[in-house]
């Protein structure tokens, strides 16, 4: 049977006739960045923001690093320093005696590592797992008063005589702890003098006046009558406040000026291609406020506000827990599938997230309070990653991005494009660049939910 002969035009002839209906250029790339979105931004003259807080007497950040040499767990020594009572030694070749003289222990989970009334004699550092901090409740029941993983440490202050543990400290997970008998640093410190020092400075520190939170005390007094003598006082500042640079993030656009003079209609070439590379540039811009190991929101969260998941994965009680160490929360930031799987535990507890409605999108939230996905907060091997918690604002005292006020060629807020020649090749160049930071006013403007289980249990 032969084909019918054509009543019309085919439209495969048509086809060069047509205007075609296109899109722009799209791209898997563009994520909502909520993080750029929500967060205040503060417009920096000079290039440098500067935060003074109030004199603090604790210092370091109170995470120690580890090494592996076979099965032997050894600290890393610079990093010793972090404790409280070493603090100033990073440069001290005394750490690497000290890192030396920790034993190596290891626990299965549920074995007791130290029992509250036991003598407090050591200094415990957990490298790795995870080991729970346990009391007795006002009925008599066991209570979980917190929790302490890699790098975290106990019992880091001088004990005085006749000190005993004041906790039940018990293995969470199977865990590796370094152990220190303070009979044994006093030797040391008998021979180092740097040692020595350092350990009466600490005893200085912890001798002042202080607050709950560390800072210098402003002595008060209230409740009296008649004519007693006022306390005098005055609010200290800390001699070395941080200041914050900006950082960048650049790449060069190379566009051939045959594509501009020629391909132009109906879409702009260099339009197209500076939007994509825009577009790639503040991605990288917040991969790096998240993870940038000077400035991103991960590293500069305090010791004091990173928390250790109960049991794995995130549960009402831990983002409860993130909630009650701050105040006036403005939002969670968590890996998409960290609010997955905290949608599952509240399944399994029959609980229904609150929603909330932010820029025209609808959100999770708990207790209010939104919880935004971000998937630049890393992912482990293993299947862990982190929740953040933020308050926001200079205001509040909180966390703010830091941008240039204005720079030459701004196209965005602390984005430039500048035209760099035309080269031999005929090749235009432009240099596209975006300039940043952010900075935690105070430390419990921004907490850490360390350890989020995001895989499902497997049911036996």
């Amino acid at each position: 049977m032969t084909q019918a002969e054509r009543l019309s035009l085919d439209t495969a002839a048509a086809r060069p006739l047509a205007t075609t209906t296109k899109t722009v250029p799209q791209t898997l790339e563009v994520t909502p960045r909520w993080l750029l979105r929500v967060l205040p931004w503060v417009d920096v003259e000079a290039g440098v923001y500067r935060v003074n807080r109030r004199l603090t007497y604790p210092v370091g950040s109170g995470r120690v690093s580890f090494a592996n040499v076979g099965a032997r767990v050894l600290a890393v020594p610079p990093s010793l320093a972090e404790l409280p009572p070493l603090h100033g030694l990073a440069d001290d070749p005394v750490l690497d005696t000290l890192a030396g003289r920790f034993e190596q222990r290891e626990y299965d989970r549920g074995e007791t590592i130290v029992r509250a009334g036991q003598p407090a004699g050591e200094l415990l550092i957990v490298a790795h797992g995870k080991a729970v901090r346990l009391g007795t409740g006002a009925y008599g029941d066991r209570v979980v008063l917190g929790s302490l993983a890699g790098g975290d440490h106990a019992g880091a202050d001088p004990p005085a005589e006749g000190a005993v543990w004041e906790h039940t400290l018990e293995a969470g997970t199977p865990c590796t702890v370094l152990a220190l008998p303070w009979t044994e640093l006093y030797a040391l410190a008998e021979r180092a003098p740097a040692l020595r020092e350092a350990l009466d400075r600490h005893r200085a520190r912890l001798a002042r006046p202080r607050n709950k939170w560390g800072e210098a005390a402003i002595v008060t007094a209230a409740g009296h009558r008649g004519e007693p003598v006022l306390p005098t006082t005055f609010a200290d500042y800390d001699p070395g406040p941080r200041s914050y640079a900006m950082s960048v993030s650049q790449t060069v656009l190379r566009l051939h000026t045959r594509v501009t003079d020629l391909y132009n209609d109906p879409m702009d070439q260099k339009e197209q291609q500076l939007r994509m590379t825009i577009e790639a540039i503040r991605e990288s811009q917040e991969r790096e406020l998240v993870n940038n190991r000077d400035f991103g929101l991960l590293h500069q969260a305090d010791a004091r506000q990173r928390i250790q998941t109960r049991t794995g994965p995130p549960t009402p009680d831990d983002l409860d827990e993130l909630l009650c160490r701050r105040k006036k929360s403005r939002f969670f930031l968590a890996h998409p599938r960290a609010i997955a799987a905290f949608h599952r535990e509240c399944n399994a507890r029959g609980l229904c997230p609150d929603s909330v409605e932010l820029s025209g999108s609808r959100l999770t939230a708990w207790r209010g309070v939104p919880v935004l996905p971000c998937d630049k907060i890393p992912v482990s091997r293993a299947g862990t990653s982190s929740i953040l918690v933020l308050r926001t604002g200079e205001d509040d005292q909180g966390v703010v991005g830091l941008r240039p006020a204005e720079v030459p060629g701004q196209v965005e807020p602390g984005v430039s494009v500048t035209f760099t020649g035309i080269d031999a090749r005929a090749i235009a160049s432009y240099l596209v660049s975006a300039y940043y930071s952010a900075a935690v006013l105070v430390p419990d403007a921004l907490g850490v939910l360390e350890g989020v289980e995001l895989n499902s249990h497997v049911k036996e």
